[in-house]
């Protein structure tokens, strides 16, 4: 079965607003590692970079997606900000806990995004592939969701 005219222009619309909040998140993270304090410094430094590292390949892998179904992605800040569900930083405070919660709070809104919109792919815009990536990237998410939440610990 092909896939519909209609279908990978509302698949892109969707992958178009992740790919905002990824790269929203990113930035998040970037922030995150860049201006971290306090005593476990180092560590917290470098957890923040694995995690934007492994986020900089996702946003790559959202617009492969999105181009794959010949589509062009967005690649200016001014689109993101305009179709993400993110906003740019959020606090002036610059202790880990502050940062670790707000990027859980970031890293849960793309898991419910994707957890709404897994099962519209593949059924009712009859795209499994698309389906599937999203799957695997909620699964990405909640992944690194609790690699947080067990810092707050």
């Amino acid at each position: 079965m092909e896939i519909s005219e209609n279908n990978p222009q509302t698949n892109t619309i969707e992958l178009s607003q992740l790919l905002a909040d990824e790269y929203l998140l990113y930035n998040n993270t970037r922030n995150s590692h860049w201006n971290v304090e306090g005593t476990d410094f180092y560590e917290k430094h470098k957890f923040f970079e694995n995690q934007f590292e492994e986020i900089d390949g996702v946003i790559d892998n959202v617009a492969d997606r999105i181009r794959s179904l010949t589509r062009y992605a967005y690649a200016t800040l001014k689109s993101f900000l305009a179709l993400t569900h993110f906003r740019e930083v959020k606090t002036n405070e610059d202790d880990c806990q502050t940062y670790l919660k707000e990027l859980l709070s970031d890293h849960e809104t793309i898991i419910i995004h994707c957890r709404e919109n897994v099962h519209c792919f593949g059924t009712k815009d009859k795209d499994p592939g698309t389906n599937n990536f999203i799957t695997e990237l909620m699964e990405n998410h909640e992944k690194m969701a609790w690699f947080i939440r067990s810092h707050l610990q």
